[in-house]
């Protein structure tokens, strides 16, 4: 037998095994581990428990990751903050997706809009200088966007546009992480979707000189705009 049939041999071999539960290594019973969530809160930095508090940490957090956040009364005010991001940034087209909250914010906004439902071609996404999606939740705690392929468009509209627009609702702001893992394993009940996002940020590396990059592997720029 040659190398090469013995390299094939192994390969098919191992095709032939069942392939672990993703975040297991093939244990028994690979069932997701239990937690306390009032014990690991206990270890996390404090949140308020108002509405008030919450928005105002989610924004000092904001501030520090170079997120852009405002809270606006309605959708036409949201999209007249669009309008605003797309004149500064000499926007050409848009990117969205089908939702009764994005559809009356991207109407207002009045810009050319490539719809992503219907379909698209992956050089006409390429082509949008901005990407407006809905998310899952804000997390005060940490100022992330919870974003999932179901609620956000699916996988590409939050990733390929340099500027990524997230639009949340008053009811869509929790405190901490806990929380949002909440949230989602109520809505979801075990059929979670393909893809499960926590954006903290633009895109950002300091891998080399450990000087700060942002937009190296998505958007180099991140608004968020909560409807209250």
């Amino acid at each position: 037998m040659t190398a090469r049939e013995k390299i094939l041999g192994r390969i098919r071999e191992a095709l032939r095994a069942k392939a672990p539960v993703p975040g297991h290594s093939g244990e028994a019973h690979p069932q997701p581990a239990q937690t306390n969530v009032e014990a690991i809160r206990h270890w996390l930095p404090p949140v308020g428990a108002s509405w008030e508090e919450q928005c105002d940490l989610f924004a000092r957090n904001s501030a520090g990751l170079k997120t852009e956040f405002k809270v606006v009364p309605n959708a036409a005010a949201a999209g007249a903050e669009i309008k605003r991001l797309a004149e500064a940034g000499k926007w050409r087209r848009l990117a969205a997706h089908q939702s009764p909250l994005l559809t009356e914010v991207v109407a207002a906004a009045g810009l050319a809009t490539l719809w992503t439902d219907p379909g698209y071609a992956t050089a006409d996404l390429e082509a949008c200088d901005g990407g407006v999606t809905a998310c899952e939740a804000l997390v005060a705690q940490t100022g992330s966007v919870l974003v999932t392929s179901r609620s956000s468009g699916g996988r590409a509209l939050s990733v390929l546009p340099p500027h990524h627009v997230v639009l949340a609702t008053r009811e869509q702001l929790v405190p901490d992480l806990a929380a949002a893992f909440e949230l989602l394993r109520g809505k979801y009940h075990g059929n979670f979707p393909s893809t499960i996002s926590f954006i903290t940020g633009p895109s950002r590396t300091g891998d080399i000189e450990r000087i700060l990059v942002l937009g190296a592997h998505g958007p180099k720029q991140l608004t968020v705009l909560l409807l209250a």
